[in-house]
């Protein structure tokens, strides 16, 4: 009797294993199907830039062909960014204002986040979540204020100018990013620490910070594309050649009234870009990591 009333039941529970197995493959096709498109979308232009920085500026000019293809491949255009006295100085001061705005902007968020995150005091919960809603106030809106206050301090076409607002943009979502790491890590290290007598300097720099390093990769990651692509804030405060960024300096330099070095543009753009990339190929799991536990802690 047994045997019968379970047999009428087999064949249901394979077609309903069949049924999942048939959506999850077409779940799986949509997926491949969807980040392939959007693969395309996104490496399009870059993929374009490389095929021009390879061309001639006649071949650019005669706009005859097909413009994803390229007749004579040159590399006249990289040594020409390169053979530049300007690029090289336009590359240094990127250098020096990413590497100074990133110093300050780990020390203010990883300070502020530890005291957020552990130091429990009264509006700290309300004082963090206005740290982050900073973050949601474009660059487009603040560069008018602080046009003000940056030319009421004398910084106006200067490097240092630009390392004084550029962490109005970093700081913020580092502090995010590091608060999440911070709330993560459980309490009875806190606990334990304060019992074996130590600091909270020393409970920082020898617990939080150790523990907390995949967050402070991500923070920094972010910190350095975000200093190191900036546009708004250069072009607003930033007129001199000598003093110019990277991201602006290539297209003022190479842009005269109607006319385009659209070779050396797109040769310089790529070089420009090429740091990022390369932190990002070797540091992304970080990153993710980073941005997940900012995500969904705290």
């Amino acid at each position: 009797m047994s045997a019968t009333a379970a047999e009428p039941g087999a064949p249901g529970i394979y077609h309903k294993a069949g049924s999942l197995s048939r959506e999850r493959r077409w779940a799986l096709w949509t997926a491949y199907a969807s980040l392939t498109v959007a693969a395309i979308i996104f490496l399009a232009p870059p993929f374009y830039m490389l095929i021009t920085s390879f061309k001639t500026s006649a071949e650019v000019a005669g706009m005859t062909g097909n413009p994803w293809l390229v007749r004579d491949p040159t590399l006249e255009n990289y040594w020409a960014i390169l053979a530049n006295p300007m690029f090289a100085r336009f590359m240094l001061n990127s250098i020096i204002i990413t590497a100074c705005v990133v110093a300050l902007t780990m020390v203010i968020s990883i300070l502020a986040a530890f005291a957020l995150a552990r130091m429990r005091f009264f509006g700290s919960q309300v004082l963090a979540t206005g740290v982050f809603l900073t973050y949601l106030v474009p660059d487009t809106l603040l560069f008018i204020p602080l046009y003000q206050i940056v030319g009421g301090l004398g910084l106006l076409n200067s490097i240092w100018g630009l390392i004084l607002v550029y962490p109005t943009l970093t700081v913020p979502f580092c502090t995010w990013i590091m608060i999440g790491y911070f709330a993560s890590i459980p309490k009875e290290l806190d606990e334990a620490a304060l019992i074996d007598g130590a600091t909270w300097p020393q409970m920082l720099l020898k617990i939080f910070i150790p523990v907390a390093l995949p967050g402070i990769i991500a923070a920094t990651i972010f910190a350095f594309t975000v200093s190191w692509a900036a546009f708004v804030y250069p072009t607003a405060f930033v007129t001199t050649p000598d003093q110019m960024p990277l991201t602006i300096g290539v297209v003022s330099q190479l842009v005269r009234a109607d006319t385009f070095a659209w070779g050396q543009i797109m040769a310089g753009a790529l070089m420009a870009a090429l740091p990022p990339v390369i932190i990002y190929a070797f540091l992304m799991d970080y990153y993710i990591a980073g941005l997940t536990a900012g995500a969904t802690k705290g």
